[in-house]
Order: C-alpha cells, then sequence, then structure tokens
C-alpha cells in the first residue's frame, strides 16, 4: 500500500480538512474536522479520561463521540458532541428503558451537541448488547445512565423501537425532529449486505434521508465483549467502506448522506486510505485512548487500569490529569491532521 505522489505539489490551509454533515433537510449542520474522537462511555472510561478528550476536542475544535453511556458533566468543558444513542437509551429512556420523547429533547437541545448517532452495531462486537460491570455503575453513573447503582447493566442486542427498515428510517427522522433539525444518522457493522440494501430501499421510498451513515469496522475494539464476537462477527472497515459508498451511489443517496469510518485509523495514511474508500470523515477511539496514556495492558474490564482511562477506581483515575492529557490529546489531533495535509500536498490532491 502506498500513496501516488505528484511533481506538482499543491498547498492546502488545515480548514479544508473539513466536511459539513447535514443534507438539504438539515437545519443546523455541523463543520466536522476529517478526525475526531471514536464513541467512548463515560463508565467504560473515567471521569478525567473523558474530560480530557472533551478539553482536547474544545482546544483543537474537533469532535467527542460521547459513546451509548449518555452526557455527563465531563463532557461538557467546551468541546462538540456526537451523542451516540445505543439499544439501552440512556439519557433518553423512561423507568422502563424504553425510547423517552422529553427526555431525548432535553439532552439533544443541549448547545454542545452538534450531531446525534443512532447506533445499531458496533464493530467490536455486532449482534450484541454492551456490558456495564457492576464495580463501574457507580451513583453518579446509575443517574446519567438511569439504571440502578451498583447493578451490572446489560444493553439489549437490538433496538425495542422498530423492527423494520422502514421503522428505523421513520424513527431517524422523528430524532431529527425532536432535535430541531441537528444532524441524525446511524451506526453500524455491516453483516448481512442485503439489510443495509433494505434501509437504503426504505429511505429512498419514504424520503426520510438521514444525514450520516457511520461504518464501524470489525476492526474496532473493546473491554465489553465475548472475545469470539470481537475475533469473527462483522466485515472489515476497508470492505464495508467500499460496499456502503457503492450501495449509496446506486440508491442515488451518495450526495445527501456522509459516510463516517471507524476502525482502528491512527495515522494519516489511515484517514487518506479511509476517505479513498468513500469516507468523508474518520474517527479514532484507540489512537485517543494512546494519547491518554494507554498502555495497552488489556484489563480495561476489570476496573484496574493502571493509568487511570478505563477504571472507576479513584485511586487510579486521580492518577490522569485532564488538563495535562487534554493537551496531548489536542497534539495528538493536530499533529496527525497535519501529516495527512503534508501527505495531500505531496500527492497534489487539492480537497477532500
Amino acid at each position: 500500500e502506498w500513496l501516488a505522489h505528484s511533481l506538482y505539489p499543491q498547498k492546502l490551509d488545515e480548514n479544508d480538512l473539513r466536511v459539513t454533515i447535514g443534507n438539504s433537510k438539515c437545519m443546523q449542520p455541523y463543520l466536522m474536522s476529517i478526525y475526531n474522537i471514536g464513541a467512548m462511555s463515560y463508565g467504560s472510561l473515567s471521569k478525567t479520561a473523558i474530560s480530557a478528550l472533551n478539553k482536547g476536542a474544545m482546544l483543537g475544535g474537533f469532535a467527542h463521540n460521547t459513546g451509548e453511556g449518555g452526557i455527563s458533566e465531563y463532557h461538557l468543558n467546551g468541546g462538540d458532541l456526537i451523542w451516540q444513542i445505543g439499544t439501552g437509551y440512556f439519557g433518553c429512556r423512561d423507568e422502563k428503558g424504553r425510547f423517552h420523547q422529553m427526555a431525548f429533547r432535553k439532552n439533544a437541545l443541549r448547545p454542545q451537541v452538534k450531531m446525534i448517532e443512532l447506533k445499531l452495531s458496533q464493530g467490536a462486537k455486532p449482534g450484541h448488547g454492551g456490558i456495564l460491570p457492576a464495580s463501574k455503575n457507580t451513583n453518579e453513573i446509575a443517574a446519567i445512565r438511569q439504571v440502578k447503582p451498583g447493578t451490572t447493566v446489560h444493553s439489549p442486542a437490538k433496538h425495542p423501537e422498530f423492527d423494520s427498515p422502514e421503522s428505523l428510517v421513520q424513527f431517524l427522522h422523528f430524532l431529527k425532529e425532536l432535535s430541531d433539525g441537528k444532524p441524525v444518522g446511524f451506526k453500524i457493522c455491516i453483516g448481512d449486505k442485503q439489510e443495509f440494501i433494505d434501509i437504503c430501499k426504505a429511505i429512498k421510498e419514504s424520503g426520510c434521508v438521514p444525514d450520516f451513515v457511520t461504518v464501524d469496522g470489525s476492526e474496532g475494539g473493546t473491554g465489553a465483549a465475548p472475545l469470539e464476537f470481537t475475533d469473527y462477527l462483522g466485515m472489515p472497515l476497508y470492505d464495508a467502506l467500499s460496499f456502503v459508498k457503492q450501495t449509496l451511489e446506486d440508491f442515488n443517496l451518495a450526495g445527501d448522506i456522509k459516510v463516517l469510518a471507524s476502525g482502528k485509523i491512527i495515522t494519516g495514511f489511515d484517514i487518506l486510505k479511509a476517505i479513498a474508500m468513500g469516507a468523508s470523515a474518520c474517527y479514532t477511539a484507540r489512537g485517543m485512548m494512546f494519547a491518554l496514556g494507554c498502555i495497552q495492558a488489556l484489563v480495561c474490564d476489570t476496573g484496574r487500569c493502571p493509568v487511570g482511562v478505563a477504571t472507576q477506581d479513584p485511586r487510579l483515575y486521580k492518577a490522569l490529569d485532564p488538563t495535562d492529557k487534554g493537551v496531548r490529546v489536542f497534539n495528538f489531533h493536530r499533529n496527525t491532521i497535519k501529516a495527512t495535509k503534508e501527505m495531500m500536498e505531496a500527492c497534489a490532491f487539492s480537497d477532500i
């Protein structure tokens, strides 16, 4: 794999490395960096880690995906948010775990929330709900997620609010109305290709067009999934990107629906490869964890993360200074974007 450079390099401004998310029916489009913080929840990560990520997003002007665990005060350090909603509807649920319109609207209308992402499936555990161990489910986290503290919380494997492509599309349209026209999309790890084709058919027939689709490759990682799921389920990112982009073009939807990519995208070359395969912008979770100080101790699910990233133990997370690590997150983003820009210039690309 290599990039073909040119004898006639171009000059780019870093502002050129942004993309507008929001089609003609979107009332509040968002100008997004091509590189953003991937979905990681407060609960799986510590409060100091979430604070540092959001501070970095604020310093660098890029977006911070909340993960499915809801919006906490640690997400509100000035960074732009992409609010992710999973099958547990954390932050927008009633006492029975079903979707609650007014709870959703309360969070969706926050000025920090720039986009809303409905998670259908995740690359690290497609077809499997998330798990929050009881040891991580503190009183504070339980209040944010609207669940009982000190209990192990299992998210359902599928959404109870819809059961067909048509009802999914209608639900996405409903979320856009409730959020006063903010960009709304869905996250999916491709499995059965026909299911995504059916979603595109439903979009075309209904005229309810989401603003984006996030393609999550099976390369994604998590501490909250069975190992067999992580290793063997789901389509790898670049196969999935190619399929999704081609399918959107086949249905004449590519002009209205932006594609976001997630799955081991760490370097500037990774970004350019994803864009070449059809993405408009990318997420990174792993790269941002490295910036926070992750040493890949591989004990994310135990609450004993030695560097304070994936734990709710005060003795451990207090070692992570959000002010210092926020700058490191900012620097990681800035230098990765710089490398991306320089490679684009060398190849004579004049725009994304």
